[in-house]
């Protein structure tokens, strides 16, 4: 069993002015595609203390095993969710972030203006996806195939041949 935490950051949803759609989204496909629930799940708005603070104590006190982040990645003067990650991880991932980004330029050109990241925090992955519930459906239908080995080799380290 994985133990996932679903972030949604929005200041319209975590203002009750916008449904949370991206993170039931992620709820469904994390059910669907890994067979797994999703464990914890929030809305926060896009502050980067908030989002940071959230990512460390799912990470160290919560201990999940994948953080699944939605919303925030683009350029607009609140979209911080990359800087508040960068804050809290120990080593990127960088081939998850691009993949991401490839795989969306086959739907829209505006995937050249995300700016997910993926990363690790102890043993938890944690991975930014774009805001919108058609992008977030993309990616997971993309990445999920690498979840678990990932995850494997975080909790349990490489085996010896």
């Amino acid at each position: 069993m994985i133990s996932i935490g679903a972030l949604t950051i929005s200041d319209g949803a975590s203002g009750g002015t916008r449904e949370d759609v991206s993170g039931a989204r992620i709820r469904e496909l994390v059910a669907q595609l890994l067979g797994e629930t999703v464990t914890i799940s929030a809305i926060i708005p896009d502050e980067q203390d908030q989002i940071a603070n959230t990512l460390r104590e799912w990470s160290d006190q919560q201990h999940l095993n994948l953080i699944l982040t939605t919303g925030g990645t683009g350029l607009a003067p609140r979209d911080v969710t990359p800087e508040a990650t960068l804050a809290v991880i120990d080593r990127e991932v960088p081939g998850i972030a691009e993949a991401l980004r490839n795989n969306s330029l086959e739907y829209t050109p505006m995937a050249m203006l995300s700016r997910g990241i993926a990363g690790v925090r102890g043993q938890t992955l944690i991975i930014n996806l774009p805001g919108s519930p058609k992008a977030v459906q993309e990616c997971l239908e993309y990445i999920h195939p690498v979840l678990k080995h990932g995850i494997n080799l975080l909790t349990e380290g490489p085996k010896e041949h």
